[in-house]
């Protein structure tokens, strides 16, 4: 199977979506979905270039560490952990690059997941300040919070629908711009959610992409999960 991913008899999307049912995730339990990477980091320009390494996230480092500022704090958090009754170890990031609210946090427009959100946060939407409400402010979140490690889930490559409030859920409006929370803010270069996902689809599929897949591989299912190259990757979780 490696091999055929190797040769490009598979897609990235397939080989990937093969790790994850290796790797025992699976779509029926949220706590282990499956995850993809962040594989985009303009989110900003009129026109998506594929051709332009610059428009690529780095997918050899943690989302947590994508910053030189974050990349301090982890290392930091890692050095100055002690725990007083040595139980837990030292980690960089207390949460998770893939968990069940993450999973409800990107699907709540859609069912099952709306309810599974609202039991979560005890009968009700949570504030809209917190909703997946734009995906360019979700990135920037990323860059500006050292503390929010989430990685993608593979709807963001093929599922337009969960991008669109189709069932004219009330998700509330953000406090200071009072924007209603409605369907996802999209990228400026996507026009729609379908050319989102045709764009965000053909940029995981791209040479870039394919060159450096393997990098973002080795720290979520390969050898930098744990033990010393995970500390010296800065990827080491609570």
């Amino acid at each position: 199977f490696l091999q055929k991913w190797v040769n490009r008899e598979i897609s990235n999307f397939d080989y990937l979506i093969q790790l994850n049912t290796m790797a025992g995730r699976t779509y029926n339990d949220l706590a282990q979905y499956p995850v993809f990477p962040w594989i985009l980091q303009d989110y900003t320009s009129e026109e998506l270039d594929l051709n332009n390494p610059a428009v690529f996230r780095d997918l050899s480092k943690p989302i947590g560490c994508s910053v030189v500022f974050n990349k301090g704090l982890g290392f930091s958090r890692y050095e100055n952990f002690e725990d007083p009754l040595g139980i837990i170890d030292k980690f960089h990031y207390g949460t998770h690059y893939s968990n069940a609210a993450g999973v409800m946090h990107y699907l709540i427009r859609v069912e099952p997941f709306t309810t599974l959100h609202i039991q979560l946060q005890s009968g009700r939407f949570d504030c809209a300040d917190r909703q997946f409400h734009s995906i360019s402010a979700t990135w920037q979140a990323l860059m500006d919070n050292p503390n929010d490690v989430k990685e993608l889930i593979p709807e963001f490559f093929y599922f337009p629908e969960f991008l669109e409030n189709q069932n004219g859920f009330n998700l509330g409006q953000l406090q200071m711009s009072k924007e209603v929370v409605n369907d996802v803010v999209l990228p400026k270069w996507a026009h729609s959610p379908e050319d989102f996902i045709y764009k965000h689809r053909k940029a995981l599929e791209s040479e870039y992409v394919s060159a450096h897949l393997h990098e973002w591989i080795d720290l979520i299912f390969g050898y930098k999960q744990r033990g010393p190259a995970a500390v010296e990757a800065l990827n080491v979780f609570y």
